[in-house]
């Protein structure tokens, strides 16, 4: 298996991109960071008995009035701002990468279903799809947490936050894997496999799980490093607009969303940080999934 992969084109323009591989060096960097924050985080943005309001608004370090301890400065609430960070961009990829695999497991079943089947049935779940675009991540944001907060309360919303931005963000996206998958399995169902699949009596489900998904999947990988990115922003987005993840469960959105007001009072690094990490990885992620489009491209391979 490590053998084929090293041997393949992909490894092989993987190696040739020099903007892929710093791409994919800062992207596991930051993963890894999100994932070990609770081990190199100098403090722990969720003990509140080692937060102190008074080292509230502390500029960073290397500017007049800050101290060592605080590489990046201290928010509004006293919480050191590399520590906030590194715990909120942990739960920003892990709803980011949970409301993706919510997506794919959608979209992948709606658009193997539509594009075998055709007829009425294709017919009425890409109608379905379409009635699913013309509501933003937004609007349905919108919809779920007022519902949700006026029957369980603002306390269980907070509690439940994680979870819920997950289904939202994955219940408002899976049509794009839908639309992807349906095509590919309409290109797929008429090939000479699937016909002898079906005339020693394979039965469907295992058809299109065992033969026709395996071939769809190259442009799921694809869509799928651009919607973790675009799960990310939308997570970021809602929290900025105070319906993600609340203040005290910090996120790259949260994060943003606290500082804004007083980036025009000269607090403008508890804004700042946040916003240029959140950027940094969507462009990483955005890249990387860029060169695997063209990798994956038939049409371009030159090997």
């Amino acid at each position: 298996m490590w053998k084929r992969f090293i041997h393949s084109y992909l490894f092989y323009s993987f190696r040739r991109d020099p903007v892929a591989i710093v791409s994919f060096v800062i992207f596991m960097i930051l993963v890894c960071m999100s994932i070990a924050a609770p081990l190199i985080a100098p403090h722990n943005p969720y003990d509140t008995a080692t937060i102190d309001i008074m080292d509230s608004e502390m500029p960073p370090s290397w500017l007049d009035g800050g101290e060592p301890r605080f590489l990046m400065g201290t928010d509004t609430q006293g919480r050191d701002m590399l520590s906030t960070m590194l715990y909120g961009m942990r739960i920003s990829v892990f709803i980011g990468c949970g409301a993706v695999l919510l997506q794919a497991l959608i979209g992948i079943a709606v658009g193997l279903i539509s594009g075998y089947a055709g007829g009425k049935l294709d017919a009425f779940l890409m109608r379905l799809a379409d009635i699913q675009l013309s509501f933003s991540t937004l609007m349905v944001a919108i919809l779920i947490s007022a519902i949700f907060q006026l029957a369980f309360g603002v306390g269980q919303y907070e509690d439940m936050a994680v979870p819920l931005l997950v289904v939202i963000i994955g219940l408002a996206e899976w049509p794009q894997y839908a639309r992807t998958v349906r095509a590919s399995v309409l290109g797929e169902k008429k090939k000479e496999y699937v016909e002898a699949a079906r005339v020693i009596g394979l039965p469907p489900l295992r058809i299109m799980c065992r033969h026709i998904l395996p071939n769809t999947l190259s442009p799921v990988l694809v869509i799928s490093t651009v919607q973790i990115a675009n799960a990310v922003m939308s997570e970021a987005a809602l929290s900025f607009l105070g319906l993600g993840m609340p203040v005290t469960k910090p996120s790259l959105g949260s994060l943003i969303n606290a500082g804004f007001e007083y980036i025009f009072s000269g607090l403008w690094w508890i804004t700042f940080f946040p916003g240029l990490l959140l950027v940094l990885f969507v462009v990483v992620v955005n890249l990387l999934g860029d060169w695997l489009r063209d990798v994956l491209n038939p049409k371009l391979y030159k090997g």
